[in-house]
């Protein structure tokens, strides 16, 4: 585990209060097996994190991409705040060689399981709004996080299919499956409507004007379904 104030030197911000940052990096295992250092853990800086993260990121999408439509700025959004991104900015920031984790976590490579550096990316950002404030957190984005996105013409819509099947997979929750269940309407203006199983159990329906269509939607639905994004 590396010194906490190597990675302040690092990113170049320097916490008023250390204790924070510290709990920023502090998983719920660690604290389970120090009990008497009365600890607490990122899951609370976590919670703040993913709002002020959304709102860093909505406020940066409203005013670089003002020909995009709400829809299309709430779906750029959900791929920049999605797990896999976020877990790909801690790597790149080597969050995971600073955590303090329990022995099990440890040995069960805890510090580079995705759903963790995505955890400890938010806590930290949670940690840096209550130390510094809003423009703290923008400043630490731009650096961070939106000099590494692609430019307007190559950032494209949230692939739900492709988010589901890596969240599962992630997680072990087993087999993705997609099923057109029903079509509609004459040749020109035809309609399907998809329905996707995870492990046989009914997880997302959705309704399309193509095949590929209805099941983005259907995959829409299942992560909402597995609380990945917001309905």
């Amino acid at each position: 585990m590396r010194d906490l104030q190597e990675l302040q030197a690092t990113l170049g911000v320097a916490f008023r209060k250390t204790s924070l940052l510290k709990q920023a990096f502090t998983h719920s295992s660690y604290v389970n097996e120090q009990r008497s250092l009365h600890l607490r853990d990122n899951e609370r800086l976590e919670y703040l994190g993913d709002a002020v993260l959304e709102l860093g990121v909505s406020e940066f999408l409203f005013n670089a991409y003002p020909r995009r439509s709400e829809g299309e700025l709430t779906k750029l959004r959900a791929s920049i705040v999605c797990e896999p991104s976020l877990c790909g900015f801690a790597e790149k920031l080597e969050f995971g060689s600073y955590m303090f984790l329990g022995k099990g976590e440890e040995l069960t490579g805890g510090r580079t399981r995705p759903a963790m550096l995505a955890d400890v990316f938010e806590a930290f950002i949670g940690a840096l709004y209550l130390d510094q404030g809003l423009e703290a957190v923008r400043d630490f984005l731009r650096k961070h996080v939106f000099l590494d996105l692609p430019d307007e013409a190559q950032l494209q819509v949230a692939d739900y299919k492709t988010w589901l099947q890596e969240h599962t997979q992630q997680r072990g929750l087993g087999t993705v499956e997609y099923r057109i269940v029903d079509e509609t309407g004459p040749a020109h203006d035809r309609q399907f409507s998809a329905e996707v199983r995870l492990d046989g159990e009914l997880l997302g329906q959705g309704v399309g004007r193509s095949k590929k269509e209805s099941e983005q939607q259907a995959a829409s639905q299942a992560l909402i379904a597995l609380h990945v994004i917001e309905p």
